[in-house]
């Protein structure tokens, strides 16, 4: 059962056990974020809390972020994320996005960022007018997948240095798994981390991981499940 909690008055997290989603509001339209692990009623959901018109983004196509897709007529999600998504059977209509498109919700312009690294399409979202980013899962505080064909995890420091040209833009970034929001100041150290897993300098504990054999990499602020 999925645990709705307003964060002001115009924004709410859901809470899908081990991961979240997230509704924000504008004057005109609202935003779900991502459907959640366990959630086919997310739409429904969603729609209990504004009547207001509802558009659907991704920040990425994994299983545990899309259950409820398939009520919405069409997803917004990154140009390059329709192969994961359609590698998990998911149908309908995909609306691509691409680095520095904006959605605007009236009166709250949501950005749009390339992030790719833990999938080929993640994208972050920049709340400006709220001084918020939604990280998506490659920037949090709990154990981050780095392993598998849609994972790069060179691309992934990149894509997160890359978010230093938004530098003071936001104060708080949204994450969907660990705590509800981590400081910015957690980009640097995972960039750290994900840098030292590269270069040898970091060591992991072997695990198993649906079948597949991979290292945790744990650092005090975050992790990272990895295989080279």
């Amino acid at each position: 059962m999925a645990e709705v909690i307003q964060i002001n008055k115009d924004t709410w997290r859901i809470e899908d056990g081990m991961v979240r989603m997230f509704l924000f509001c504008g004057e005109e339209k609202a935003a779900l974020i991502d459907t959640g692990m366990n959630v086919p009623d997310a739409k429904q959901i969603a729609q209990g809390i504004t009547s207001l018109p509802l558009v659907l983004i991704n920040t990425h196509a994994d299983p545990d972020h899309i259950s409820g897709n398939s009520a919405f007529d069409q997803a917004y999600m990154g140009a390059a994320e329709e192969e994961n998504y359609r590698a998990f059977g998911a149908t309908g209509k995909i609306v691509p996005l691409h680095n520095g498109d904006i959605i605007e919700l009236g009166g709250r312009p949501l950005k749009i960022i390339d992030l790719p690294g833990h999938t080929k399409g993640s994208i972050a979202i920049l709340d400006e007018k709220n001084r918020v980013l939604v990280g998506g899962d490659s920037i949090q505080d709990g154990n981050i997948f780095m392993f598998g064909p849609q994972r790069n995890l060179t691309t992934y420091i990149q894509s997160l240095k890359n978010l230093s040209a938004y530098d003071g833009l936001f104060d708080e970034v949204y994450a969907m798994h660990g705590s509800f929001f981590v400081s910015p100041s957690i980009i640097p150290k995972l960039i750290q981390g994900a840098q030292a897993i590269l270069d040898g300098k970091a060591t992991g504990t072997p695990v198993d991981m649906f079948g597949n054999k991979v290292n945790l990499y744990k650092f005090d602020y975050a992790g990272f499940f990895y295989s080279n």
